[in-house]
């Protein structure tokens, strides 16, 4: 990990030491408000968060504890690791025993010498944690860049050799201590740690570097601009030399290319100690910039520039109102039309690239710069043709596409936008394309790489077998893995040992560009090798590994099914039993509903609506996008390009084991049923009082006599105008609107799944015929009753939407289909059920045992292979 974008954040405010609203929370025990300040980091973008409880009034064993339970309960805190921080042996221990899952323990050092740093090491190992080794030896903490590297020198030897920990385990702190204090041996400090990182990754490899970036700046408590600035600058330079991670308030992160220049040199000048007069020079300016945040100012004064210099300009910021009489005025000052598409405009984008691969830029602005590339280049064509020129030459050509029975696009077509503004040349063959027209695109173009996206989990079936084919047709080309469901594990045990050509599983668009251009490079060899390495080490660590040691039988599972006393329950009844179909729903109820947060996460800006419209390092892309939105609703609503539509049912049914039956009257006789969904049930080890959840514990057992019900839904946004407008938009270079019209329409869909369900809890049910919420509220799932989705955790099986779209008939109501891997189209449609008790509630069915497959199999009456294929994610 080179580069900003690929930093990983450590949020900061969940320690007692660092903040002191924090302490007050945890020493008045009031766990409850603690949580919100460890949710808060996540949505501003942290990917780890740092507990620590060392505090002389605080009980920090039992602090630790108790924090580390509720955040378990959590979901959308849990889904980032854990770092237990303290400096007592008895608390890291104390969290190791609650955290689920990969945890990661700051920190151990050789401060107290060998024996128990070994002694705390074997024990961080039979935890499974990583582990920060902290700076500090016998002699105490290192402050010079050969103290720093000894240290981390001996750890690793000590670590990997004597203890047997893995090198991906080991994070290093180097420690990170404050400059510009006035006393001229701290000057060093910063570029010490840079020059011990840079050091470090290069001899110690596979390990890791963190830090508390926090303490750089101390010496400016107070001035939290200047403190943000040191930051950005520090990061910038210390990421380059390889730092991987780092604890930072994850809402405060100033974007380097922000900061004014004046100020930008002279931190730079103490973070890189360039000058003896560095710390009073930039004291003469910190008063300045006590009171105020960092700004950029958009000035017209770029216009004042060479053609080339407002080309660039234009490419970077994503302006389009000049480019046609840009690019004629270059194409005067060139003597052939391609020199321009080559020169200055290919200049340009090689600027958006570098921008964005150190995280000064992010994916909404680079559609945008795509766009203004386009449009110029499409300006200059006719002028190419008529002197008979070929295009720029590209950095290589790949074929990408999303695979056979998958209808999703957004995220590949974001990745192949990315792509071309970095000069790569992309062959898009869409989406549903089967194996053999990849492989014949492949050799037709003659590509460099093949590039297959997904999203369903069945997908991850499709992307074996176009890597089976690929070996088997004796392919040597690399072969990128892309979408929501796929994962590095997933691609090192699938995928991997199909294909010999070298397989690399890219995370999200950001990464692209890397993994392209080092398989493009001289040492391309290496680094698939690098990646084979890798995925050598997740295979043999899932072969040893002990996940269904923490399964349970099946049978066990059933009796830890949830408690529900059914004796005095009355299960509402629906105001109609069959169908009801909603045709052209009013748009602008449903732009009133839509959930934000997901939108900017689908254009990779990290936050949660509305606080990431403020957010220092995301605010101004994350703005600007959002006001591109509520223009292109306005014109979306007036225009009639999409269309809300949606059936919902209601049906009589009883649980009967773990299927849910369906009868076709009220008259509930088992000779009329018309369908049965068939459901999972978790089977981890549960802790005490901890059910093993399945969805058909909400529904009445058939043998209670009750008469419950079950609702299921469709809704679409798409309409006749939703693909024309989509193909126009591309066919006019236009990838940032197609792609912002493509996002929106999934909102929609997801708003009116959403306000659906209101007016089933309020009206068609009516079992909360009173509720009284607020979006917010909605957002927060604050209502009586689900609506789980096929295909997602709590029913991870998709081929049960068969069932569930023959029972609403929604291929003929509202024209939506399920391909063969059961995918829905259009791609803005969301489905699912509709379930009303009380204490029903969303969940996970994770990793599940062979047992049920087998009786999952034997009760869907499919084939064990096949049950087998539509559970893969699931299986152990």
């Amino acid at each position: 990990m080179s580069n900003l974008s690929n930093f990983i954040i450590i949020g900061e405010r969940t320690n007692v030491a660092g903040s002191a609203k924090f302490k007050r929370l945890i020493a008045d025990g009031n766990f409850t408000e603690a949580l919100s300040v460890a949710r808060q980091q996540v949505e501003n973008g942290a990917n780890i968060i740092d507990i620590n409880m060392d505090d002389a009034l605080i009980d920090g064993e039992e602090a630790m504890t108790t924090f580390l339970k509720l955040i378990a309960s959590e979901p959308d805190i849990a889904r980032v690791p854990i770092m237990i921080d303290s400096s007592k042996w008895s608390i890291l221990e104390a969290g190791l025993k609650c955290v689920q899952g990969k945890a990661i323990v700051n920190s151990i050092s050789l401060k107290e010498g060998e024996e128990e740093f070994i002694r705390q090491a074997r024990r961080v190992r039979r935890f499974g944690a990583a582990v920060v080794v902290m700076g500090f030896d016998e002699l105490g903490q290192a402050a010079t860049v050969e103290h720093k590297f000894s240290i981390a020198e001996r750890a690793y030897k000590i670590l990997t050799e004597t203890v047997g920990m893995e090198p991906g385990d080991i994070i290093f702190d180097p420690n990170v201590f404050p400059v510009a204090t006035g006393i001229e041996e701290h000057n060093d400090y910063a570029i010490a740690f840079i020059e011990a990182t840079r050091l470090i990754r290069q001899k110690l490899k596979g390990t890791h570097i963190s830090g508390g970036i926090s303490n750089v700046s101390f010496s400016f408590r107070g001035n939290n601009p200047m403190r943000e600035a040191m930051h950005a600058v520090f990061l910038y330079h210390v990421t380059k030399a390889g730092l991987t991670m780092g604890i930072v308030n994850a809402g405060q992160l100033t974007i380097y290319a922000d900061i004014p220049a004046d100020l930008r040199e002279r931190v730079e000048d103490v973070i890189l100690n360039r000058r003896s007069d560095a710390t009073d020079r930039l004291l003469e300016v910190a008063s300045s910039f006590k009171s105020e945040t960092i700004e950029k100012v958009d000035k017209q004064e770029w216009r004042e520039g060479t053609v080339e210099e407002r080309l660039s300009h234009a490419l970077v910021k994503g302006i389009t109102d000049y480019i046609e009489e840009d690019a004629e005025e270059a194409r005067h000052n060139y003597s052939q039309t391609l020199e321009v598409i080559e020169g200055p405009l290919m200049d340009g984008m090689n600027v958006v690239g570098e921008l964005f691969g150190s995280g000064q830029m992010f994916l909404p602005q680079v559609v945008k710069s795509a766009r203004v590339m386009k449009q110029a280049v499409a300006y200059l064509l006719p002028f190419l043709e008529a002197e008979k020129k070929g295009g720029a030459k590209s950095n290589g050509k790949i074929v990408m596409a999303t695979v056979k029975g998958d209808v999703h696009d957004i995220g590949k077509n974001i990745v192949g936008v990315i792509l071309q503004c970095n000069n790569y040349e992309i062959v898009d063959l869409g989406v549903m394309v089967p194996w053999q027209d990849i492989l014949k695109a492949a050799r037709k173009e003659k590509a460099d790489m093949i590039g297959l996206s997904g999203l369903i989990t069945p997908s991850l079936e499709e992307m074996v077998t176009v890597a089976t084919e690929m070996e088997r047709e004796k392919f040597d080309l690399p072969l990128l893995i892309g979408g929501a469901t796929t994962s590095r594990v997933h691609t090192a045990l699938k995928i991997t040992p199909c294909y010999s050509g070298g397989t690399v599983h890219v995370l999200d668009a950001s990464r692209a560009v890397n993994v392209v251009r080092a398989l493009m490079g001289t040492e391309s060899g290496s680094f698939l090798d690098k990646i084979k390495m890798d995925h050598d080490d997740v295979r043999k660590r899932h072969l040893k590994g002990d996940r269904g040691k923490t399964l349970i039988p099946i049978e066990d599972a059933r009796k830890n099914r949830q408690r529900i006393n059914w004796k005095g329950y009355s299960p509402p009844e629906p105001g109609f039993i069959g169908i009801k179909t909603l045709l052209n729903f009013d748009l602008k109820k449903l732009a009133e509903r839509i959930d934000w947060t997901p939108f900017f996460r689908t254009w990779e800006l990290k936050g949660n609506y509305p606080s990431i419209l403020k957010s220092p390092e995301y605010g101004d892309a994350a703005q600007s996008l959002f006001d591109d939105a509520q223009a292109m609703i306005e014109i979306i609503i007036k225009e009639k390009w999409i269309e809300a539509n949606g059936v919902i049912g209601f049906w009589p049914a009883n649980s009967q084991g773990d299927d849910i039956i369906i009868f076709g009257d009220d008259s509930r006789d088992p000779d009329n049923l018309l369908a049965s969904f068939h459901m999972i049930r978790q089977q981890m080890r549960k802790r005490e009082g901890r059910p093993n959840h399945c969805l058909s514990d909400y529904i009445a057992p058939f043998d209670t006599g009750l008469e419950d019900y079950i609702g299921a839904f469709v809704v679409t946004a798409a309409g006749e105008k939703f693909k024309p407008t989509i193909e126009r938009f591309e066919q006019d270079g236009d990838d940032y609107n197609a792609i912002l019209l493509k996002s929106l329409a999934d909102r929609f869909a997801e708003a009116f799944a959403e306000k659906m369900h209101e007016r089933v809890r309020q009206k068609y049910w009516g079992y909360a015929a009173d509720e009284q919420l607020s979006s917010e509220d909605i957002i927060k799932e604050k209502y009586q009753g689900i609506r789980p989705a096929p295909g997602y955790p709590a029913c991870p099986d998709h081929s049960e939407k068969t069932i569930l779209f023959s029972l609403l008939e929604a291929t003929k109501r509202v024209d939506v289909h399920l391909t063969e891997n059961y995918a829905m189209t259009p791609v803005s449609t969301v489905s699912g059920f509709y379930f009303s008790h009380p204490r029903s509630q969303y969940f996970g069915i994770g990793r599940i045992a062979p047992d049920q497959v087998e009786d999952y199999a034997r009760r869907k009456d499919v084939s064990l292979s096949q049950a087998e294929a539509w559970l893969r994610p699931n299986l152990v």
